[in-house]
């Protein structure tokens, strides 16, 4: 075991890397998709619960009345499943600044992931590439506490829903939950970038 030991040790610098990487084809992936109307609509209800970037969409606080003539935010009578189309949807979208705020933050998320990824290189990118992995990750974790659709609703059905609200999280909290990894691996990059900076 202890040449196991020993050798996983002296491996640290190239996992290390491989966290770079790893936040490089994350950020680069899911970046590249806010470019696509389906990943655009898919951020709507994050965006518009979050205290920090609400401003960005042009029907924020907005209400209407729903099937059940129940007032709701607006924006959830204008979903779109992932992979269905529907045209007047995508027309309220498009009056929402919905997809002009994804393009930005999707340029934003690939740039972030350029800077950690180019950490491997120069020091001095990588700490800000880290530190800003960091900062996204803390604003992505803040939809934990802002945004309705990250637990389990409660939708009734032929029995009660036994588990819904806090802590039971949908397939977007589960989602939203993993950047405590993104946050970890950002500070851990951020944190060698600035040792070997210090070592010169």
């Amino acid at each position: 075991m202890k040449n196991i030991y020993t050798t996983i040790a002296a491996l640290q610098p190239q996992f290390i890397n491989f966290i770079r990487v790893a936040i490089f084809i994350v950020m680069a992936w899911i970046g590249g998709l806010k470019a696509f109307q389906y990943e655009a609509d898919g951020i709507v209800p994050f965006v518009t619960n979050s205290p920090f970037m609400s401003f960005f969409y042009n029907n924020t606080g907005k209400t209407a009345v729903n099937e059940q003539g129940e007032e709701v935010a607006q924006y959830k009578l204008h979903r779109n499943p992932e992979g269905k189309m529907v045209q007047k949807n995508i027309e309220w979208h498009k009056e929402n600044g919905t997809y002009i705020f994804s393009y930005g933050l999707g340029t934003v998320i690939c740039i972030i992931g350029l800077l950690t990824f180019l950490g491997i290189w120069s020091a001095e990118i990588g700490f800000w590439g880290g530190i800003l992995t960091f900062g996204m990750s803390i604003v992505t974790l803040s939809f934990l506490i802002t945004t309705p659709e990250v637990y389990v609703p409660n939708l009734g059905g032929d029995m009660p829903t036994p588990r819904h609200g806090f802590p039971y999280l949908s397939g977007a909290g589960r989602l939203v939950l993993k950047d405590v990894i993104m946050m970890a691996g950002g500070l851990t990059v951020a944190a060698d970038a600035a040792q070997r900076i210090l070592k010169r």
